[in-house]
């Protein structure tokens, strides 16, 4: 899936446009027992517990692909026989309504999940009347293409509120509340099945994590039993590791910063593009940057060999989970500079009588600890 099949779904988790038809929870304390179970349809909850039913859903599908949202695929031979397929595919054919189903699949989530608070478990169900599409992109809400049907789980600490003071209306006068618990946004969750060129995949599912540094392994074993990107945050470490070890001392001020501003130009640019599809880079794409510097050839084949053995030879990598878009951060023991991402042109490096620097060129607008100063 990409960003705007994502955006498409996430906005059936509107009031006015859902067709949720079913939503179940379980309730799981510390110690993974089963606290409560419930079943409940939203069109006859109160509007505002169904608002926010809704709003816990739709945070499972936030986030940008291959950050938050990961793609999962199923091998033809899971599709055929494995028992966590047949399962997400009983809960929705069953549109949740086959108890052994949902049981055996709780039961798994309880297996499978390690979380701090207690937590809880949500399972919805919707019947997606897809909008037809026209070849020139216009959409019509009044023709069907097809129906797309699909489930979300969403995974949600339970947290226990602070002391605080309430306001009475009776004696117009404020009093201590007692600390209640609070379901918080989701921690993990998924779709099934996935929603590629805007039609149903059996083949693959949306998979949500909120933290990019923790991909929950246990949880993607047990329910998917495929492979998983190596998390985020992860990426990027390792790909700065990568090109600090194997370019040695070719792993200058400007070539790194050369890598950095061509990435994020092509982030740029497919962001203008409105390309669809995810943007991906391969280990090609930064060696020709790397060549282009005038790094040696040893050197070069040291990271593309490095690069292999730690991401895979066909790997591809989102930009965006190795540099940032925002700013481009330098930092020496004592000093942290932060520079907008878009202008790191103003940065350069110089030695001066034997003694390195880090110059930056000085506009308008200079201050120091928020007083506005003259440079003389």
């Amino acid at each position: 899936m990409n960003e705007k099949e994502a955006a498409e779904i996430r906005r059936c988790f509107r009031p006015e446009k859902s067709n949720i038809s079913c939503v179940r929870g379980c309730y799981v304390n510390e110690q993974k027992e089963i606290i409560s179970e419930f079943d409940h349809s939203i069109h006859t909850m109160p509007e505002d517990e169904a608002e926010k039913f809704l709003s816990l859903l739709k945070r499972t599908l936030s986030g940008s692909i291959d950050r938050n949202l990961l793609n999962l695929e199923f091998s033809t031979q899971q599709v055929i026989e494995s028992e966590e397929h047949k399962l997400l595919m009983a809960l929705r054919d069953s549109s949740l309504k086959d108890e052994n189903a949902v049981r055996f699949f709780f039961e798994r989530v309880i297996q499978s999940v390690s979380l701090e608070d207690n937590y809880l478990i949500l399972l919805a169900y919707e019947n997606y009347d897809i909008p037809y599409r026209s070849k020139d992109g216009n959409r019509q809400n009044d023709a069907s293409s097809e129906v797309f049907p699909y489930m979300l789980c969403s995974i949600c600490p339970v947290k226990m509120s602070k002391p605080a003071l309430s306001y009475h209306a009776g004696d117009n006068s404020f009093h201590s509340c007692d600390p209640s618990f609070i379901v918080a946004p989701p921690e993990l969750g998924f779709m099934f099945p996935a929603f590629d060129d805007r039609s149903s995949n059996i083949y693959g599912s949306l998979y949500y994590t909120r933290n990019i540094n923790e991909h929950h392994g246990e949880f993607v074993t047990n329910i998917f039993n495929c492979d998983i990107p190596m998390p985020a945050a992860l990426q990027k470490e390792t790909f700065q590791n990568l090109l600090s070890t194997t370019l040695e001392s070719e792993c200058d001020f400007e070539v790194v910063q050369a890598v950095h501003s061509q990435l994020q130009e092509m982030i740029e640019e497919h962001k203008v593009n409105k390309e669809p599809e995810p943007l991906a880079i391969s280990k090609n794409t930064v060696r020709q940057i790397l060549s282009e510097q005038g790094v040696s050839d040893t050197h070069v084949a040291a990271f593309e060999k490095e690069f292999d053995a730690q991401f895979g030879a066909d790997m591809s990598l989102s930009p965006k989970n190795i540099v940032d878009t925002k700013q481009t951060e330098v930092t020496t023991p004592s000093v942290k500079i932060q520079i907008s991402a878009e202008r790191d042109d103003l940065v350069e490096t110089r030695v001066i009588n034997g003694t390195k620097y880090i110059m930056i060129r000085a506009e308008e607008g200079v201050e120091l600890n928020g007083v506005p100063v003259q440079i003389k």
